[in-house]
């Protein structure tokens, strides 16, 4: 590779983790071409960009990116190293998670989100715990309407108890 190919390389790399907010990088060495291919195309359906890079250019396009220290990340640049980027905090490890009870690999090797570092592949289990903003929302959604719909739930229980205390004695003055 020419110096000129590894700036291009180290660019597309910058751009990248340039406005990414969740960072992973996994180990896949040991799956051949076919698992390789099917990692990816789950990883597509995912929403999860992956590119296998050389830890060198990885960590130097790191170091190129403002805004954050990824230094935290770079000793477990060792071997093969796959960039995994997405929107979903939890995407990725769940990718990771699923393929594995098939596969011995991938293996995490580090990961960055919501502005925090996870190094090891230990980290996994909580990585994909992790709600996204989706569930977040859907959950805080959840919590808000459920005392409104108590209250109006009561309120009509009310009305209605009150309703009908009203027609007996409107059926007594009618006899």
């Amino acid at each position: 590779m020419t110096k000129e190919d590894k700036v291009l390389v180290i660019q597309e790399i910058k751009d990248l983790l340039q406005d990414a907010k969740v960072v992973y990088v996994a180990d896949l060495e040991g799956l051949n071409a076919a698992k390789s291919s099917e990692f990816r195309r789950q990883a597509f359906k995912s929403n999860v960009k992956v590119k296998v890079v050389k830890n060198t250019l990885l960590q130097k396009a790191m170091e190129q990116v403002e805004g954050v220290d990824y230094s935290e990340m770079f000793p477990t640049f060792k071997g093969n190293s796959a960039l995994m980027i997405a929107e979903t905090a939890n995407a990725p490890a769940k990718l990771i998670k699923d393929f594995r009870k098939k596969e011995e690999k991938p293996a995490l090797k580090s990961a960055y989100v919501q502005e925090t570092f996870y190094i090891g592949d230990k980290e996994l289990e909580t990585l994909s715990n992790i709600k996204s903003k989706e569930e977040m929302l859907g959950e805080i959604i959840g919590l808000l309407q459920s005392p409104i719909q108590r209250l109006v739930s009561a309120l009509q229980n009310k009305a209605d108890n009150e309703g009908g205390n009203e027609e007996t004695p409107t059926a007594e003055a009618a006899e």
